[in-house]
């Protein structure tokens, strides 16, 4: 396989993976605003904690990234997934922002207080 077709393929895999996590933030924004707390609500809200400590253990760099790296010399923000560059660059800020206002309705539902 040529750089050109593992980067693709690095890159389609990390779209992917992106796109999984996003679909279950956004699981818990709605279970949070709807009060439907199933255990796939709980699941998804371990999942992005998960992600959040392997992002940490890796320096905030995702594990994906640094795979791509080998492939790539761009500077960058997408150079490594399917998203336009102002998203790429400001994703960990505006989707834990989203996250933890999730869990926050999630919590306020499942403790009565909303």
């Amino acid at each position: 396989m040529g750089r050109e077709n593992a980067l693709l393929f690095i890159k389609l895999l990390h779209t992917a993976v992106w796109s999984f996590f996003v679909f279950i933030i956004f699981y818990v924004v709605y279970s949070g605003i709807s009060g439907k707390i199933t255990p796939f609500t709980w699941i998804s809200i371990g999942l992005v904690v998960g992600e959040g400590l392997i992002l940490i253990l890796f320096k905030m760099f995702c594990p994906i990234t640094l795979i791509a790296r080998k492939y790539s010399d761009s500077k960058k923000e997408n150079f490594d997934i399917f998203l336009p560059n102002w998203l790429a660059k400001y994703n960990k800020i505006i989707f834990t922002t989203i996250f933890l206002i999730g869990v926050l309705l999630v919590l306020l539902r499942f403790y009565n207080i909303l």
